[in-house]
C-alpha cells in the first residue's frame, strides 16, 4: 500500500498570506455634532452643495442613492423621496447609472424638515446632485472637503457615517426595528443590526442598570 504525506492544514500553509485586518466599524458622528451640522448649513456656500449635504446628512441613504436622485424621485408636496436608482465609481474615472443595490434598497422615505427649505426643484429628468450628469468621484470628494471647511467642521464629512447616525438615531428614538429596516432598504434585520444600529447607551453602568431593574422587581 502506497502512503502518502499527511495533508498540512491549509492556514498553516507558508504560501497562504493572510494581510487583511479587522474591518473597522463606522462610528456614527454625536447628535451634538449633527445638531451643529443643521444649526449651520447657511455657512454652506453653494446651493448645489447645500442640496447634497442635506439630502445626505439627513436621511438613511447610501452615498451613491444620493447621486442617483432626481427631481422627479422627490415629491416636495407630499415630503416623500422615492429611492429608484443609485450612482457608483467602479473606478475614479468612470462612473455607472444602475439599479438599486438591492430590491428592498427601492422604497420611498420621508423628507427631513430640516432639508426641506434647502432644496431649490429643477428639471424633473435631471439628477438633484449634478444636473444633466451625475457627480464624478473626484467633484463628490472635493464637496466634501469645501462642505466640511465652510461648515468649520471639526472633523471630516465621510458620507457613510451619516446613514448610520440616521439609523442609529432612528432606532434609538423609535424602537421599532422594521421601521428602521424599511428606512435602511434592507431585506432582512440582521444587517441593520450587525453594521448601522449603534446604539447611544453603551456604558457598563447603563447596562447593569438594565439588569437591575429586572431582577429587582
Amino acid at each position: 500500500m502506497v502512503s502518502y504525506p499527511a495533508q498540512r492544514p491549509p492556514l498553516k500553509s507558508k504560501r497562504l498570506k493572510i494581510t487583511g485586518g479587522a474591518s473597522k466599524v463606522t462610528e456614527p458622528y454625536t447628535q451634538a455634532e449633527i445638531r451643529y451640522m443643521a444649526h449651520n448649513l447657511t455657512k454652506i456656500v453653494d446651493s448645489s452643495d447645500r442640496m447634497y449635504f442635506a439630502l445626505l446628512a439627513f436621511h438613511p441613504l447610501r452615498l451613491e442613492e444620493v447621486l442617483g436622485l432626481k427631481w422627479a424621485d422627490i415629491d416636495i408636496e407630499a415630503g416623500i423621496i422615492h429611492v429608484r436608482r443609485a450612482v457608483t465609481h467602479p473606478d475614479r474615472n468612470r462612473l455607472e447609472v444602475k439599479d438599486t443595490k438591492t430590491a428592498a434598497s427601492v422604497r420611498d422615505i420621508g423628507l427631513s424638515a430640516i432639508a426641506l427649505p434647502q432644496l431649490v426643484p429643477g428639471n424633473p429628468d435631471e439628477f438633484v446632485c449634478g444636473g444633466s450628469n451625475p457627480l464624478s468621484y473626484t467633484q463628490v470628494r472635493r464637496m466634501n472637503g469645501r462642505i466640511g471647511r465652510q461648515l468649520e467642521f471639526d472633523g471630516a464629512i465621510t458620507p457613510c457615517r451619516f446613514r448610520t447616525t440616521v439609523l442609529t438615531d432612528l432606532y434609538d428614538r423609535t424602537k421599532d426595528i422594521k421601521l428602521a429596516q424599511s428606512a435602511a432598504g434592507h431585506t432582512t434585520p440582521a444587517m441593520l443590526l450587525k453594521h448601522y444600529v449603534k446604539g447611544r447607551n453603551k456604558g457598563s453602568v447603563a447596562a447593569a442598570a438594565a439588569v437591575d431593574g429586572v431582577y429587582s422587581a
